[in-house]
């Protein structure tokens, strides 16, 4: 089968691809660098090029907190265009199947926990990354919308927060994971983080989360959305003093109430993909940070 990653080139992206790789598919990668999705002339002049029969959709831009309070406007406009225009395109190039990354932002900000596929829609996103999960979650309007009106078969995956090995360390970008780890182990003296520590993440280990778009990709046909996740929650307090322990970090851990906490919980009920992908998260939390850092360290810092 021909297969199309979208953001075959990023974070998510490239584990998949290696996956499909080992399962002896070569898929075909569309990088940023070479087409802007936001384009309709250049997803087309894409799906022309890659001919595929299967597309898993990964682009998107995304980011933390900070990210997101600075790009509302881009975030909302790039996420919906990039998911449009790729739902158009596999209408009209007869792709056979969908596979749209989601995300755990679309939940309602006061989601009861665990989040529910079926709470999605009770309520408006948390302010900060609202208009990146209205538009991620429009993405999912349009596949239900082209399956129920084409016949395009699409399934959708809602994965919590992605961490890992290769991850965005971008401090300017980055989410809490990666810029923790950076700004630890580039020794500084003291780290500030947003809000007072108390909002509860639940972290997905990318690699996980890559096996999970696979057997989304084999197993399941269905308009309904699937959480993907480990159904643990920690409070970013915790993972500060947790990623600290793990960086040898002995500086000081300072918190900017005067900054938002964001959403205050997360976490998530994983059950459906047990039951209809046949798939559980495998990576503890601490051993999937202890793996990032220690990529951190060989390949970033062993290169500067």
């Amino acid at each position: 089968m021909k297969v199309l990653v979208t953001g075959g080139g990023g974070f998510l992206g490239s584990y998949v691809v290696e996956r499909f790789r080992a399962a002896g598919d070569e898929p075909f990668v569309a990088r940023r660098a070479d087409y802007d999705l936001t384009s309709p002339e250049d997803t087309a002049r894409l799906f022309a090029d890659a001919a595929p029969e299967l597309v898993v959709h990964l682009a998107a831009e995304v980011g933390g907190i900070g990210a997101n309070r600075a790009n509302p406007g881009r975030y909302w406009y790039a996420n919906l265009m990039m998911g449009a225009h790729v739902l158009e395109q596999c209408r009209s190039s007869g792709v056979r199947k969908l596979v749209v990354a989601g995300t755990v932002c679309a939940y309602p900000k006061f989601t009861p926990v665990p989040f529910r596929e079926d709470d999605l829609w009770e309520g408006y996103p948390e302010e900060t990354n609202a208009p990146y999960g209205v538009a991620k979650k429009s993405v999912l309007v349009g596949a239900q919308g082209y399956r129920e009106q084409y016949g395009l078969h699409t399934a959708y995956l809602l994965p919590a927060n992605l961490y890992g090995p290769r991850d965005n360390f971008d401090l300017e970008t980055s989410h809490v994971i990666p810029a923790l780890v950076r700004k630890m182990l580039e020794g500084e003296d003291e780290v500030v983080l947003w809000g007072d520590g108390s909002p509860t993440r639940e972290f997905l280990y990318v690699e996980d989360a890559a096996e999970a778009f696979l057997l989304a990709a084999e197993r399941y046909d269905d308009p309904a959305p699937v959480n993907v996740g480990t159904g643990a929650e920690i409070s970013i307090r915790d993972l500060a003093e947790t990623i600290a322990e793990l960086t040898g970090f002995e500086g000081r851990i300072m918190w900017d109430t005067s900054m938002p906490n964001g959403q205050p919980r997360r976490r998530l009920d994983v059950s459906k993909a047990r039951e209809l992908l046949g798939w559980e998260a495998r990576t503890r939390l601490r051993e999937g940070l202890e793996r990032t850092v220690a990529w951190y360290r060989s390949h970033v810092q062993a290169a500067a």
